[in-house]
């Protein structure tokens, strides 16, 4: 009987340790458009957009996310960037935590443009305006690192009604040199609606760079992830170092519109999670109506990303190693 007694507990016990590291989707149900999610000391910390102002939610687990700490770090009163703020994205420059977002007018959406807030050593820290990096239109910027330089690559207007990537070398963690245009949507699968690539999210796995973005219109179904990889020598500002691929993540067990997603790393190092939103309306939504959802890369034996497909939501899923 004692036998007994303690292998159950001990399966007890693993099964505590199960269900303590598990999580559902969505991370967050309502405004979790957008999301961006980095690990740090300890937390995880979860951005989206919001529309009017810059959040931050904090936690020790995924599940956590969904009841964390929750604060405003950034409000603007001036006109020209006071509004329709977007994709927000946490980024450590030089042991500084910066964010990276999108704001313009509350009268329509010309006048958005990429900005930065300088923080502290910690991402709950407080932050303040550090500059506007972009000068024309544009949108979802995120910083892309090589081994001897950053770059800042965004979406971009080079030409009516062919929204694309640009990239710039950064002069520093709040400003940028020249721009290039970096990728533009030239496959079918970018052209629903109208050409559309935007949400570049950087991906490094051993000495491997990736840039994952969203193709076609966020108002349809068919908003969802395509890949570059870096061809492994060559200027990364040009577009024939990199090679496209995709689709590589796309709607999926009642996810609808599977796309501007971020990475992040597990507590312990060893995985790499992407965090994408979504909408349950089949016809695709581009409003507060999408969610925050989470899952782990897999990578093929030569070092290629596996996205797998959208989990539905509720399903309960193993939390990062090391939690």
């Amino acid at each position: 009987m004692k036998f007994i007694s303690l292998g159950f507990w001990a399966i007890a016990a693993c099964v505590t340790l199960v269900s303590a590291a598990s999580f559902s989707n969505p991370l967050k149900a309502v405004n979790g458009s957008d999301p961006h999610i980095v690990y740090d000391n300890g937390y995880y910390y979860l951005m989206t957009t919001t529309w009017t102002n810059l959040q931050i939610t904090r936690a020790r687990t995924l599940e956590g996310l969904k009841t964390g700490q929750n604060k405003v770090v950034w409000t603007d009163s001036n006109s020209a960037r006071c509004c329709n703020v977007w994709a927000p994205e946490l980024h450590k420059i030089n042991n500084v935590w910066y964010i990276y977002y999108t704001a313009g007018n509350s009268a329509n959406l010309d006048g958005q443009r990429s900005h930065v807030l300088r923080g502290g050593a910690s991402p709950w820290d407080s932050f303040s305006y550090a500059g506007q990096l972009t000068r024309d239109w544009g949108i979802d910027g995120t910083v892309l690192r090589f081994p001897n330089q950053n770059y800042f690559v965004w979406s971009c207007f080079p030409r009516a009604n062919w929204q694309s990537l640009c990239i710039a070398p950064m002069t520093s963690p709040t400003s940028i040199g020249a721009s290039r245009v970096l990728s533009e949507p030239t496959q079918s699968w970018e052209q629903a609606d109208r050409p559309v690539q935007e949400g570049p999210a950087a991906l490094y796995h051993g000495s491997s760079i990736f840039l994952a973005y969203s193709a076609s219109f966020c108002w349809t179904s068919s908003y969802q992830l395509g890949l570059l990889t870096y061809k492994g020598s060559g200027d990364p500002t040009l577009a024939s170092s990199w090679a496209k691929s995709g689709p590589v993540f796309s709607s999926a067990n009642g996810n609808y519109g599977t796309g501007h997603n971020g990475f992040f790393t597990s507590p312990d190092g060893k995985e790499t999670w992407n965090v994408y939103h979504a909408t349950a309306i089949s016809q695709g939504a581009c409003d507060g109506n999408r969610y925050t959802a989470a899952k782990r890369v897999d990578w093929t034996a030569d070092g290629k990303p596996i996205f797998g497909r959208a989990d539905r939501v509720g399903t309960v899923l193993a939390g990062p190693s090391g939690e």
